[in-house]
């Protein structure tokens, strides 16, 4: 039988209070912290201060549901979702770039929830020079051990960074002099798109594609043309195949 606060071995999820609280005052790496609906007495208030003391984010979860997740252990309301690898920041991202004497090639992820199309899209990424792939710290998945998985071992070697604000993030990069492509609906096509330059890719939600606000800040929408009955791909193969066009111009 397991003592309250042990580890509870489910990928990526560290369970109990004081498993939990050790975990944040620790250097490791943090997704998302899981709270059973109702639960603010005692150290989890303590757990609640220091997740935003770090900017980490909260979710409430049903209890029914943590007790799934947990495959019955005793999580005392409590779990944590570690992350399978480091972060690094946009500008490290850039700097790697700089290094390599090549204009910034990035993809950005707008809202990605599930983490076999992040995998995937990180695996295409490697394979095709981008530098690094940015997400956002909320309603999008984090760097968990399926991501990891799908992506075959080229998260090892791709930099992620995590930011708070998508859409100011992406302004940044504009002046410096990047170019940003919204892979959407009605755009122009992608094989006629000029890509040289600094080039950052944003790919869209599963179901919702880009957001709004985020594809007002691009500089260009580009598409692949629908010739079946369904009007959409998933998202990590329409970002495959135009990271491949960006690729092909790269190489002249």
């Amino acid at each position: 039988m397991k003592k309250s606060g042990d580890f509870k071995n489910n990928d990526n999820l560290v369970i109990g209070r004081n498993a939990v609280l050790e975990l944040l005052k620790s250097s490791r790496e943090i997704e998302n912290v899981l709270i059973a609906n109702g639960e603010r007495e005692g150290s989890v208030k303590s757990i609640i201060a220091l997740c935003r003391e770090k900017k980490i984010v909260i979710k409430d979860v049903d209890r029914r549901k943590l007790d799934s997740m947990c495959g019955g252990a005793n999580h005392q309301g409590v779990a944590a979702n570690v992350s399978a690898h480091e972060y690094s920041t946009v500008d490290e991202i850039l700097e790697f770039a700089n290094k390599k004497g090549e204009a910034p090639f990035l993809i950005i992820c707008d809202e990605i929830e599930d983490s076999h199309n992040l995998g995937a899209i990180i695996r295409t990424a490697e394979a095709c020079g981008v530098h690094g792939i940015i997400i956002p710290k909320r309603r999008s998945v984090g760097l968990n051990f399926a991501v990891s998985k799908t992506s075959c071992g080229a998260l090892e070697y791709m930099r992620v960074a995590r930011v708070s604000n998508l859409a100011q993030t992406i302004e940044e990069l504009k002046k410096k002099n990047i170019w940003i492509y919204a892979a959407d609906m009605d755009g122009q096509r992608w094989d006629k798109t000029d890509f040289s330059g600094g080039a950052a890719l944003v790919v869209g939600n599963e179901g919702r594609g880009v957001g709004r606000l985020i594809k007002e800040k691009c500089d260009v929408t580009v598409s692949l043309p629908m010739l079946g009955k369904v009007n959409s791909l998933n998202a990590s193969v329409a970002a495959g195949i135009i990271m491949y066009e960006i690729a092909r111009q790269r190489l002249g």
